[in-house]
Formats: structure tokens, sequence, C-alpha cells
């Protein structure tokens, strides 16, 4: 947008918007404001007054909700209908996510392919040929036909700590940080841009004012380096880590614009003419935030109906019936002792594997466990993420290595108190790397120090051999060491069972119609003596 001597640039962001469209909370039915039909109001009373601005996805668009979980599952020969509302909107870039390959290369094909703008990522490239594996990385842009925006999408490296395999064969990941090094020096050579942005599907590995570590150093998310080691980097948007940020780092403004579609992103740059050259003069980042003030487009909830419904009659299918209690009142209790959901999901893994050892995580603090009837929507929400299985053969070594990991999820407060880790909440909740086991024996103690907390470990009323070997099943994200469990990686995998999880559940509890609930307490958190 131009005014007398001045031009402003505008470019809108989403990120990890994991399938949310309409408001609607899956497991309730109840109206939650959030999701892409209440931002594309946000994005059309943008275009009012600057209808040149650039609207982008930085990843994590095809995951998440049981609506998008059936649109690449059952409905898979129908165009995804995040990729229908982001045509619509006229989004004209959007990144991978580490979520875009849950479903497969097959689903994520189509969708690049039913895709009206083209999907950037400068680290992922062709295992044959070293090509950038979705085309060119990065979009040129015109504004007022004066500045040239030059915007470059890049995603985690670190996707091959945790997918599946199969649906990565063909493709290398980079280093994301070193990938962006190389393609900003070409493009300030070749392009020379006014405005140089990167859109990172990574967050930040450090704190943003102090600079000091908030995690480790994995190259999981590698944001705070972009900004202090790439030369003429203007803009860096940022996702992942799901967090709210407007700020600036090394004169790099930063943005990261939530989850679930909580809020647009907006980025303005100010651009003043000086002897016939255009020359930057501000940059600002804001989050307009979606509440219950901000209508839905109705064009959009039009666009979603069908899909929408489908998905509702789908979901309220009934599965079976439960004999007992398997609610979850309260997801931090559930983590101190034994429970009877828990033990219920190691015990649909240890039959599908057929092993007598497993361990599964509650995957976040929403999840309630199932009531009298058991549907489809009550599965989905405790079973959010289209994982899989792997049976790893550990070492009873291994599996004491793995619970004092689990074990780092609690601390003692001033007061001597038992509270969560805050590492395990900030800068992003991660319930979902607190691991509980069936098959053994176990407490831990958190009143001992970090690493000698397992103060008893038995398996079928004996002790642990350390030097004896154990086959274990688990889900594939933690198989490959997720969530800081280095102890699995390069063990031998006995088994893997590429099927979705909660599939493997729908299908066990279909099988027996009846569930009991049960609850052998084999394992409790402790402090000290007490408990």
């Amino acid at each position: 947008m131009k005014k007398n001597d001045t031009i402003t640039c505008e470019i809108l962001v989403t990120s990890d918007l994991h399938g949310h469209i309409q408001p609607v909370d899956y497991r309730t039915r109840e109206v939650h404001h959030q999701g892409l039909a209440q931002i594309a109001t946000l994005i059309h009373r943008e275009r009012l007054h600057t209808p040149e601005l650039l609207l982008i996805d930085n990843g994590d668009l095809i995951q998440g909700t049981p609506l998008a979980y059936y649109s690449s599952t059952q409905g898979k020969e129908n165009r995804h209908p995040a990729i229908s509302v982001l045509n619509e909107l006229r989004y004209d870039a959007a990144v991978f996510g580490n979520h875009e390959f849950n479903f497969g290369m097959d689903v994520l094909g189509q969708a690049v392919q039913d895709s009206n703008f083209p999907w950037l990522s400068a680290g992922i490239t062709n295992r044959d040929t070293g090509e950038p594996a979705f085309g060119k990385p990065y979009i040129v842009k015109w504004i007022d036909q004066k500045i040239k925006v030059v915007i470059l999408g890049v995603t985690t490296h670190y996707i091959p700590h945790w997918e599946n395999a199969l649906h990565l064969e063909g493709l290398e990941f980079h280093d994301a940080l070193e990938s962006v090094k190389r393609w900003c020096a070409d493009i300030r050579t070749s392009e020379q841009p006014d405005l140089l942005v990167v859109s990172y599907h990574g967050g930040f590995e450090r704190d943003l004012l102090t600079g000091e570590p908030t995690e480790r150093l994995t190259g999981e998310n590698q944001g705070y380096a972009m900004c202090m080691e790439i030369e003429g980097l203007d803009v860096l948007i940022t996702g992942h880590q799901h967090r709210s940020i407007t700020s600036e780092i090394n004169g790099v403004t930063v943005l990261q614009p939530g989850f679930n579609g909580q809020a647009l992103g907006k980025i303005t740059a100010t651009f003043t003419e000086e002897n016939g050259k255009w020359k930057l003069r501000d940059k600002q980042a804001e989050l307009l935030s979606v509440d219950s003030t901000i209508a839905v487009d109705e064009r959009i909830i039009e666009l979603t109906r069908a899909v929408e419904a489908e998905t509702q009659v789908w979901l309220d299918y009934t599965v079976g019936q439960v004999q007992g209690d398997l609610s979850i009142a309260n997801a931090a209790e559930c983590r101190l002792a034994d429970h009877p959901f828990i033990e219920f999901m190691n015990k649909v893994q240890m039959e599908a594997a057929g092993v007598d050892i497993s361990t599964a995580p509650l995957l976040r603090n929403e999840c309630r466990g199932f009531d009298q009837t058991i549907t489809r929507r009550d599965i989905l929400a405790n079973f959010i993420y289209p994982n899989t299985l792997t049976v790893l053969r550990l070492k009873g070594s291994d599996i004491r290595q793995a619970l004092e990991q689990t074990a780092n999820y609690f601390q003692l407060d001033e007061n001597g108190q038992l509270e969560i880790n805050p590492t395990y909440i900030e800068p992003k909740p991660q319930h979902y790397n607190y691991d509980m086991w069936e098959g053994i024996e176990y407490i831990l103690d958190i009143a001992r120090p970090v690493g000698e907390r397992v103060t008893l470990l038995n398996y079928h009323g004996k002790p642990l051999d350390n030097d004896g070997e154990y086959d274990i099943v688990m889900n594939n994200y933690r198989a490959v060491g997720g969530g800081d469990y280095e102890m699995y990686l390069g063990k031998p995998v006995i088994k893997e069972i590429l099927i979705d999880i909660s599939e493997i559940v729908t299908h066990y509890i279909e099988q027996k119609g009846h569930i009991e609930a049960t609850c052998d307490g084999n394992w409790r958190v402790i402090v000290g003596t007490g408990e």
C-alpha cells in the first residue's frame, strides 16, 4: 500500500492450524473460538485496506482435528478441506510442518497437487537428485510494483527422529539453519530483495532476551541462531512450539502466531523513498486474536459444511461399552499412580504386539478417557496423533534409564511438594513425554537425586535383570528417541505395526464389544517415605 512517499508491506501468517476450520470442540460439540472460519474474517478485514498483502501458512495444516483425520483417511479421495479453505482465501504459499507427513506421501502429495499455491521447504531434498523435493523453496512478490519481497520456507530437520520412515521415503532432511544460510546468500545475490523473510516451521531454542538455552540443543528449533547468524534477514516467521510471540532479535522482527487458529499473525514493513530508492524504515509484528467478537466467514462454513457433517456422523458411531470406570477426572493424578485408562492403553498395545511389556503416555491434559459408551469421537479425543506401534528389544538397564527420563517430569518445589518440571510446560506443553508402563512393577521417588529415582523395578515379581533382554511395545515417536529418550536409539526393532493407534484401539473395542476397567497398581510416584 502506497501513501505519498511511503509504501507499506503487510504479511499475514497462520501456523499450526492443525486442521481447525469451524469453531467447534469435537469432543463436546461446543463452540470454541478458533480456526480458519474466524481467521478468514480477520484476513478479509485486512484486505479491505491492504489489497496487496501477502498470506502465508507456516505448517502443520492437514493434521490435528477429527475433521482432518477423517479427510486424510476415510475421505481422502476428496480435496482436504484445509486446502480448499486456503485456496479460497488466496494464500500465497505454505511451508511444510512435521505433521504434514503423518499420513504418508500419497496424502501429502495429493494436498500439494490440490493447492493453488506453492509449498516451500529449503531443507527437504530428493534423495536421488539432491534437488529441492517440492520445487523452488521461495517465492518472489512485488508490492506496488516497487518493493521486492522474497519469502523462503524451511522446515525443522528433526522430522526423521519422529516420523514413520515409510512416510519419508525418497526424502533427505538437511540442517535447517545451514539450509537457510545457503539459500539466503543465494537470494541476496540473485534476487536482491528489499525485504527478506524466512518462514520456518520450527521455534526458538534459546530465551529471546538472554540467549540462554531453553532446551537441549538438538537442532529441532534453531530460530534464535537464525536471527543471530543469517546475514540480511529482515523477518523470521516461526511456529512448531505453539507459542504467541512478537519480538525482535538482533534487528530481526520475529513472529509466532500460536496454534489452532487462535490468532492471525501480522507483519508490517514500511519503506520510504530516498533519492529514487526505497529503504526499509520500520518493521513490527502483532497478533490479531480470535474471540467471540470475531464472526465466522459464512463462505468458509459453507465450503466445509458437507465434510463437517460427514465427520460428525462418523464420529458418533458407537464402538463399544465399558464395564467399570475408564474416565479420567484429573490428568495430573493419572500420572501419579497406575490408572485404569492407562492400563487399558497398554493392554491394547501389548495384545496388538504380542508382548508383555508396554509403555504409553497420556497425550494431553484434556484427555478424559471413556464414559460407559465409547464412540469414535471418544477414541480420537484421547489418541490425537496418528502414531503407530514399534516393538524394541531393550536391556534392563535401558528400561531403568527410560524410567529415570520419565521421572524428570517431576520436581519438588521450595516446600518439598511435588510439581511438574517447567521444561515440560514451557515453551510448549510436553505432557506426552511422560510415559507409564505395564508389565513391570516400579516406584519413582522424586525426593531422590535426578538419575537415582527408580527405587523399585521388578518383572514378574523379581528384580529386573540389567543385562537381560526384553521386548517392549511403544509408539513410533518414542521408539526413535522422541522426547529425549536417547536410550532407545539404535536398539533392535523386532516388529512394526504400521496401523494408526486409534484404529488399533477401535478394532480392539469392536472385537470385544464390552471392555472391563482394571487396574493392578503396578507403579506409583512417591516423595520420600510418603506417598
